[in-house]
């Protein structure tokens, strides 16, 4: 082995899918809540504002912990982030599937979405250092696309499985593997090439010395002094926001109860748009690189994205295999998003690429942290007082109110995207 050779891709990749599988994990926990609202209703006796603030806590810590994570990731690197984080994540886990009152519930969530808040950014962090920058943008839809089988594996087979176990065991189960993780990813990852004795891929300025030039305030100075990334610190949460407040939380009961389908038809659907989402990553990353542009795709998946949404909404009666399609398509273009990442690094100075990554996906985040309590804000508000099983049914007008501000968010994300510059795939900061 010579110091002066490149590690092979198949070592990056072993590396980088360890930290993945993390992620993949934390998806899980994002997304479990949506075919366990009755099976939580019921044990906590809430109705849909407790529960989306439940579901929505994950995102409040995961989202207050994007800076200090992206700026950690360049000063301390991601193996230390992303261990400790699995291990918080397990112990946050457990505390949720044995709470026996809501309020243990809350405090396990907000454990889970501030530990799994590292995997992320760390992810990117170790493509940065492990990858050529050639495949920047492909990762992070590969980095998707891991979270989305997280979040698939959260929909049916999460289903299928309490049908046959209480949702406890399987939650605590999901605990388990969380641990092994965080043993895996200290054993096996390294932040830099170097210290398997391969060549790094970055440059000094990025390594120790260049980290010490900044402390966490001037990182974020340096990184918002850029137009692009004011930009799409709101943009991304549109996308996202519609597609986890959706599939994540209100989907399944708003297609059980305006659709005729049952609850595990209806997680099909939703997991049907997780899945093209995570198809919709790697194909809009690869094919951005591969025409050298980044804004016209981007354009293009959000007019698809906010199209298929006003038909899912405001479009009732629809037959089941033209809702299939919808989803399908609306899943795919919300792929668009990942281009965010690749778009924001190549927006400033490559030192600051950790730094980066968690202000982007702090502003990913804000879309779902918002609109799952919002919206069941809004049910809770509009709602007429009927029951089934204990649990509140809504009428289709509340949930159209509620989904129109998922559509807002969209607009703006578009028309905001419009004001950005283009960086044509090159390092122009």
């Amino acid at each position: 082995m010579k110091i002066n050779s490149h590690p092979p891709l198949s070592l990056a990749w072993f590396i980088w899918s360890l930290c993945a599988l993390f992620y993949l994990m934390g998806f899980f926990q994002r997304v479990a809540p949506a075919v366990m609202t009755r099976e939580l209703m019921q044990d906590f006796g809430i109705g849909a504002a407790a529960l989306g603030n439940l579901s929505a806590l994950y995102f409040y810590s995961y989202v207050v912990m994007q800076i200090p994570t992206g700026v950690l990731a360049d000063r301390l690197g991601p193996r230390r982030l992303l261990s400790l984080g699995a291990f918080i994540a397990g112990m946050g886990t457990v505390l949720f599937a044995l709470a026996q009152d809501i309020l243990w519930a809350d405090i396990g969530r907000f454990l889970i979405g501030g530990s799994v808040a590292v995997a992320f950014v760390g992810l990117l962090k170790i493509a940065v250092n492990w990858f050529p920058p050639r495949y920047f943008a492909m990762i992070s839809g590969m980095a998707l696309f891991f979270g989305i089988v997280g979040a698939v594996s959260a929909g049916p087979p999460l289903r299928m499985l309490m049908n046959s176990f209480d949702w406890r065991s399987v939650i605590l189960c999901s605990a388990g593997i969380t641990f092994f993780l965080c043993v895996a990813i200290w054993v096996f990852v390294r932040d830099n090439p170097h210290e398997r004795g391969y060549a790094d891929l970055i440059k000094p300025e990025i390594g120790k010395a260049g980290r010490d030039r900044y402390n966490v305030l001037q990182g974020l100075v340096q990184v918002v002094k850029h137009r692009n990334i004011l930009l799409l610190f709101v943009i991304p949460g549109g996308v996202v926001g519609c597609v986890l407040t959706f599939s994540g939380l209100w989907g399944v009961p708003y297609l059980s109860t305006h659709q005729g389908l049952s609850t595990t038809q209806a997680s099909v659907l939703t997991s049907t748009l997780m899945v093209a989402w995570a198809v919709g990553g790697p194909v809009f990353g690869w094919t951005s690189d591969r025409l050298g542009h980044r804004k016209p795709l981007y354009l293009i998946g959000c007019l698809g994205a906010l199209a298929g949404w006003l038909v899912i909404v405001f479009f009732t009666g629809v037959p089941v295999p033209v809702l299939f399609f919808v989803l399908l398509l609306t899943g795919f273009c919300s792929g668009c998003m990942v281009l965010s990442f690749a778009f924001g690094k190549e927006s400033v100075p490559q030192s600051l690429s950790g730094t980066v990554a968690g202000v982007i996906n702090m502003g990913v985040m804000l879309g779902p942290m918002l609109l799952q309590p919002l919206v069941g804000l809004v049910l809770d508000h509009l709602w007429q007082g009927s029951t089934a099983d204990g649990v509140r049914v809504y009428k289709l007008e509340a949930y159209q109110t509620g989904f129109s501000l998922m559509l807002l968010w969209l607009a703006i994300s578009f028309c905001l995207l419009l004001l950005t510059r283009e960086t044509h795939c090159r390092q122009v900061a």
